[in-house]
């Protein structure tokens, strides 16, 4: 049975759409508009136990909607959904002590308290034994190497250590399930590596089921083999994640050796010149002209290597959501009383 079931899944709101000025202030007293935001559109998936999935969309593209409907913090306005065989909007609190949800931009231990006063709070919530959870935390600790942070108050940490901290609240009760919306924002390289080395290492040994958002593509590099690319409220992929490049890159990056030791003029009829150093440039050429461009191009001039290659995940995302974003979710308006 799959943990994570989605089907026809929609999230949408009505939002006041105030008019500028006076008269049309007015007239919104006694006849009001409305703009319909449809904030996630018919998305279907389904994901297996211990899969690591991730999930892709620029801003406002319904990532952390999505989210917040599986872990039943707000509910649909039509489809179904069932986590680890529970529907999330029901709310039961045998579903809340399967799942953990947990965000690079909020926090859930005390600001002003030593880490280990909240992770005590936890262990009344979620009634976990003594001795359990005594091991667990030691386990969480040992792992994060944050043992000597345990009595400090969480005002005082690095950003980096808050993150680590709020990883060992979320796993304390060791979920089947766990939901991570941008959990590296803002960290710093070598923050960012020691989370993901940790999520990796406890997924495969725990082989719990994982959904991760990231605008940083190592950590979905590092940690995903599968993506779901989400834009507009729908799901515009699902599959492999190596397989994003080959269906929306429309380019190839060309790299050149030049025998002569010089770069010759007159590159940027072939392609993009991306980088040059020496006598060694990088070309970014349209996959249709690859052939024909190199072709020409050892015609024109002695080369020593060649290389292709494709071009960075990172560039065909950004480039993916560039070209796909330039209208937001805002349906017609309608008018409403």
């Amino acid at each position: 049975m799959p943990a994570i079931v989605v089907e026809n899944l929609n999230r949408t709101y009505r939002v006041f759409r105030k008019r500028e000025g006076l008269w049309s202030s007015l007239r919104g007293l006694f006849k009001r508009e409305y703009n319909t935001v449809h904030a996630v559109r018919d998305v279907n998936f389904t994901i297996e136990a211990g899969e690591m999935v991730a999930f892709l969309g620029p801003n406002g593209a319904g990532k952390t909607t999505t989210l917040k409907l599986l872990s039943g913090l707000i509910v649909p306005s039509s489809g179904t959904a069932t986590v680890l065989g529970h529907v999330p909007w029901k709310r039961e609190d045998v579903y809340r002590r399967r799942f953990s949800l947990v965000t690079g931009q909020k926090e859930q231990l005390w600001w002003d308290l030593p880490a280990q006063e909240s992770f005590r709070l936890h262990k009344e919530i979620y009634r976990i034994p003594s001795a359990e959870y005594e091991r667990r935390l030691t386990e969480l600790t040992d792992l994060l190497e944050v043992g000597r942070l345990m009595s400090q108050p969480v005002r005082e940490l690095s950003l980096g250590e808050r993150m680590r901290m709020e990883l060992i609240a979320a796993l304390l009760h060791r979920p089947d399930v766990l939901f991570l919306d941008e959990p590296t924002i803002g960290l710093d390289v070598v923050s960012q590596r020691r989370v993901q080395e940790f999520l990796k290492r406890y997924q495969k040994e725990q082989h719990i089921t994982v959904i991760l958002t990231s605008h940083y593509m190592k950590d979905v590099e590092a940690l995903c083999e599968r993506a779901i690319v989400i834009n507009k409220g729908t799901v515009i992929h699902d599959g492999p994640l190596a397989a994003i490049i080959d269906r929306f890159s429309r380019h190839k990056i060309v790299e050149l050796q030049f025998a002569d030791g010089e770069i010759p003029a007159g590159l940027d009829q072939f392609g993009r010149v991306v980088e040059t150093k020496g006598a060694r440039v990088r070309l970014q050429i349209e996959k249709q002209y690859v052939s024909d461009s190199l072709g020409s191009l050892l015609a024109r001039h002695s080369v020593d290597d060649i290389s292709v290659l494709e071009r960075p995940l990172e560039d065909v995302i950004a480039e993916l959501f560039a070209t796909t974003s330039g209208h937001d979710h805002t349906g017609d308006g309608h008018v409403g009383n």
